[in-house]
C-alpha cells in the first residue's frame, strides 16, 4: 500500500506527516510508521479494540501531536479500521 499524507495543526503550528501502513502486521511489531520530512519519527499499533496506541517515538514527537495523528489515521484509514468509533458516535 502507498503511503498517504496527514496534516496536523496544533495552536498555530502546522506539521505534515506521511503514514506508511504494513499490511502483514505481526502482533509484536508496529503497524503504522510515521515520517516527517522523510525521516521516521513514530509508529502506532492497534490494541485489542483496534484503537491505535503509540508503539515507538524515536523522533520525540509531542504526545498530544501523536494522539491527534492516531485519531486522523483511524478516521482516514482506507480499510475502515476502528469501526468501534463509528458505532460509538451513532
Amino acid at each position: 500500500m502507498e503511503n498517504y499524507a496527514i496534516t496536523i495543526s496544533k495552536d498555530e503550528e502546522v506539521r505534515h506527516f506521511e503514514i506508511g501502513e504494513y499490511m502483514h502486521h505481526v502482533e509484536d511489531k508496529c503497524k503504522y510508521r510515521v515520517y516527517e520530512n522523510g525521516a521516521y519519527v513514530a509508529s502506532f499499533t492497534p490494541d485489542d479494540h483496534d484503537f491505535l496506541q503509540i508503539c515507538q517515538n524515536p523522533g520525540q514527537v509531542d504526545e498530544e501531536i501523536l494522539h491527534l495523528l492516531a485519531d486522523k489515521i483511524e478516521t482516514h484509514h482506507p480499510h475502515g479500521i476502528n469501526d468501534n468509533i463509528r458505532r460509538l458516535k451513532l
